[in-house]
């Protein structure tokens, strides 16, 4: 008789573990959601369907700034650690292994192994000091420190891309007297532009959604849409917060559909 292989959705309870992890996941932000529109202005109790919350959001001067502003930092953020990362992969696979390669990915993705709130601090100070001798206080240090945080997010999907591509068709470009440039822009170039894209959505949605970088890094008057709310929520929370939040959720879901979507596996 053969052996059948370990299952872990066989163990006793795993069924009803999954089930509840779910519901504590997802039921409080179907819940945000439902009361986004909610008609009157308490979070708790509901008062009939509106969608007022939402007109008042689009309406409001301070949302639609904060809101430009954390397009404008998010795609720019995106665009650069896209960069980065496009070329830091290129050079950590398009070549034999070397001595100091694992160090290297190390440094890459050191922003996704320490405490963001780590790097929060650190940024702090080193823009506080630049900040110091130069008396710039724009949103040039919000864009370097999003980009800087955002580059091992556009790295991995990136470098997945690569290592998935067959070397031989950059050989064969080679052998047919192509130069470096004309089979990077010719062959490696179409074939990972899947992996730049979504190394670039994914990118954008963290630069969208940070907090904690943002709060310590930005400058007076340079609230971005979730500090904007941060602060909001420490005043009186209403159901505009919800809207906002349900219009973000729903960008946010989108991109990252997109994403799932570019780097699946295709038969």
């Amino acid at each position: 008789m053969a052996e059948r292989g370990f299952d872990v959705a066989r163990l006793p309870g795993f069924a009803s573990i999954a089930i509840a992890a779910f519901l504590a996941l997802y039921v409080p932000i179907l819940t945000l959601v439902l009361y986004s529109f909610n008609a009157g202005n308490s979070v708790a109790l509901w008062q009939g369907f509106s969608l007022h919350w939402y007109g008042d959001a689009w309406n409001n001067d301070a949302v639609k700034s904060a809101a430009v502003r954390s397009l404008v930092i998010a795609t720019c953020a995106s665009a650069i650690a896209t960069t980065v990362a496009t070329m830091a992969a290129l050079g950590t696979t398009r070549r034999r292994a070397f001595r100091g390669q694992t160090l290297i990915y190390v440094a890459i993705n050191q922003p996704l192994m320490v405490p963001e709130i780590v790097t929060a601090v650190a940024l702090l100070i080193v823009f506080g000091i630049v900040k110091t001798w130069t008396g710039y206080q724009g949103l040039g240090y919000l864009i370097l420190a999003h980009s800087a945080f955002c580059v091992p997010f556009a790295y991995l999907p990136i470098r997945a891309r690569l290592e998935g591509m067959d070397l031989s068709l950059e050989t064969a470009a080679a052998d047919l007297y192509a130069t470096p440039w004309q089979a990077f822009r010719r062959v490696t170039l179409p074939l990972l532009a899947p992996g730049i894209v979504a190394g670039a959505m994914l990118a954008f949605v963290i630069s969208l959604d940070d907090v904690v970088i943002t709060e310590f890094v930005k400058s007076g008057g340079q609230d971005t849409l979730p500090t904007y709310m941060l602060g909001q929520m420490r005043r009186a929370i209403t159901p505009e917060v919800n809207a906002i939040s349900t219009a973000l959720l729903a960008l946010t879901v989108l991109l990252l559909t997109a994403f799932f979507l570019l780097t699946r596996k295709r038969e």
